[in-house]
């Protein structure tokens, strides 16, 4: 399809040949000299009207004496001269025609030439169009690269957002006034000329970015904020006038800026490099182009970023982005409204309940639960079944969360009763306590790059806020597998470094995030936590104010909740010490033991209650 510049070009080079033609012929017209046959050359010669012959291998030149008919100069081909005399008894016009090399000369560089040309524009062209180099690309280094969709381009809609109801709520008001602008301005009120989608990666900000697009109908433009940066010095900026530009010409329209904390991040964060680096000058004349624009004209800014806290404060004030919509990671329910958006296009069984599913993926964003549907239809492939089952969900959850199988990787008897003693400890003390979550399953079969078994809980509700109490009964989950090596075995092992990262990690937060040490009073010691640019140190770090007793403090506090909860797991194993024999020597002969299982072995210490076995 040739479009509408290509098309008058076209016609330009065929008009401009045309002309060329003409023009030829004219000054060929315009020429004094005149082609003849031989037998007319040697006419005029026999009447005396030429005055002088030039004579070369091929041609004669004759000068006629006065002008005939505003020629002055006859030209024609030799022909030899015993011919001639043959030829002249018969009275007959003759002369002799030379095979013409010009045009195969002229073929021989307009041809090759031509080829040249047709590879050029049928490969190093288009290529160089997509790099964005080449000859377009070269004046076009400050055009905006984003891509431009309208409704049909899209294909989503709020239809096909679920889990974050309060965010589509939000966004559906942006969604009305594009439709209808006038009504927001009859009681004198505007919307919002930006907003801003926060939350962890994967809960869904560019897709519900393009769901307002295809709600509203609208010309939407996305860019990423990694494409306004170039090493060349000013191509950004020019990029956000250009982005700006077009956006206006569309209008109504969206622009939306994903991972804006490439392009917004906080200016003055790094003082010793100057203040005037390609990036600040792309931030200020996204803050010009903001300021300079007028929402009753239509045209709305969404951005999404996971890194709220590092980015400019000029772009969070009033005027620019107005408002801050959080895309956080769904509930139960929301995880269940995502699971039947997905499996629309899955042969599920019937007797599939995505509600149970919903409540072991606890953490999930929508792109892990996107994930999991297909890794559960991947599951019921490889198997050759029909439909996917609930079993094909709990194979894909644990393979998201625990990592692959590798029952390739063969331990020997004495790893094998380590390991089974380790995750027997850590299921034992999850089961005794009251108010811990449920063991989903237990397994020494190895998994992921180092796992060599795993313990799964299976939480019963979302849970927001957790208490001291909690924490502690994490802790000694925890440090359950240690104290079951250490109590049966004797020794320790490498087996337990992650559960000892974890479980220092947590302690940590409870000493210095969360003021839970009675000792150290309520106060939070986090040096981790966000600061801005104003009260940062020299290179953006918190400024040390710790001193060297309280820092002591902490590291006390720390290993005191780290001994409680090995304390604690200890015990609980040594009073259920018989369980946890048979529950390891059913792990060494089952390799897998799921919820019913486990509380068969566990009996009363299953229900929270340390009941002697």
């Amino acid at each position: 399809m040739i479009d509408k510049r290509q098309f008058w070009n076209l016609g330009y080079w065929l008009v401009a040949l045309l002309l060329l033609a003409f023009v030829q012929s004219l000054w060929q017209g315009a020429q004094q000299f005149e082609s003849v046959p031989y037998s007319a050359f040697e006419k005029a010669l026999a009447e005396g009207r030429v005055a002088e012959v030039v004579v070369s291998d091929r041609s004669m030149t004759g000068r006629l004496k006065s002008p005939d008919g505003g020629k002055s100069v006859l030209i024609t081909t030799r022909v030899e001269p015993d011919l001639a005399a043959r030829l002249e008894k018969y009275n007959v016009p003759y002369t002799r025609v030379v095979e013409s090399t010009w045009l195969r000369e002229l073929a021989s560089w307009i041809v090759p030439a031509l080829v040249f040309f047709g590879l050029w524009y049928c490969l190093f062209r288009r290529i160089a169009e997509k790099q964005g180099g080449g000859l377009g690309g070269l004046m076009s280094i400050g055009k905006s690269r984003a891509k431009v969709h309208v409704q049909a381009d899209t294909g989503v809609t709020f239809a096909d957002v679920a889990g974050v109801d309060e965010a589509k709520a939000e966004l559906e008001e942006v969604v009305d006034f594009l439709r209808h602008p006038q009504e927001y301005g009859r009681l004198g009120a505007h919307i919002p000329k930006g907003v801003l989608l926060v939350g962890p990666p994967g809960t869904g900000k560019t897709l519900l970015a393009r769901a307002v697009a295809g709600e509203a109908g609208v010309a939407f433009f996305s860019i990423s904020g990694s494409e306004f940066v170039e090493m060349f010095v000013g191509v950004g900026a020019a990029r956000v006038r250009d982005l700006f530009e077009q956006a206006r010409l569309k209008a109504p329209a969206i622009i939306f800026i994903d991972e804006l904390d490439a392009l917004g991040r906080a200016r003055g964060a790094f003082p010793g490099l100057g203040g005037h680096d390609e990036k600040e000058q792309t931030l200020n004349q996204l803050l010009v182009e903001m300021d300079g624009f007028d929402t009753s004209a239509g045209l709305i800014i969404l951005a999404a970023t996971n890194r709220p806290e590092i980015l400019d404060t000029a772009l969070l004030r009033a005027g620019r982005f107005d408002r801050q919509v959080l895309v956080d990671r769904p509930d139960k329910k929301g995880r269940t409204d995502i699971l039947n958006v997905h499996v629309r296009k899955v042969k599920l069984a019937p007797e599939t309940r995505l509600d149970e599913i919903a409540a072991i993926t606890t953490g999930f964003s929508g792109a892990d639960l996107a994930n999991l549907v297909n890794e559960a239809a991947l599951a019921a492939t490889r198997r050759k079944a029909p439909l996917v089952t609930q079993a094909d969900f709990t194979v894909a959850v644990e393979r998201l969360v625990a990592g692959l199988e590798r029952r390739s990787r063969v331990l020997n008897p004495h790893e094998r009763r380590a390991v089974a003693y380790h995750e027997m400890g850590h299921a034992l003390v999850a089961l005794s306590q009251a108010g811990g979550d449920p063991v989903h399953k237990v397994s020494i079969i190895p998994r992921g790059i180092g796992a060599l078994g795993y313990t799964i809980q299976r939480p019963t509700e979302d849970r927001y806020l957790m208490s001291r109490g909690e924490l502690q009964r994490k802790l000694a989950v925890l440090l359950g597998g240690r104290a079951a090596e250490v109590l049966v075995l004797g020794e320790l092992s490498t087996g337990a470094a992650d559960d000892l990262a974890k479980a220092t990690d947590i302690a940590r937060d409870m000493v210095t995030r969360y003021g839970m040490d009675p000792g150290l009073g309520h106060e939070t010691f986090d040096a981790r936590r966000p600061m801005s640019p104003e009260t940062a140190g020299p290179w953006g770090a918190a400024p040390r104010s710790l001193s060297e007793e309280t820092m002591r403090r902490i590291d006390a506090a720390q290993s005191a909740l780290m001994a409680e909860a090995f304390s604690t797991a200890t015990a609980v194993l040594t009073r259920h010490r018989a369980i946890l024999e048979r529950g390891a020597q059913a792990l060494l002969e089952h390799e897998t033991l799921d919820e019913e299982a486990l509380r068969d072995i566990a009996g009363p210490a299953s229900a929270g209650r340390d009941a002697p076995s």
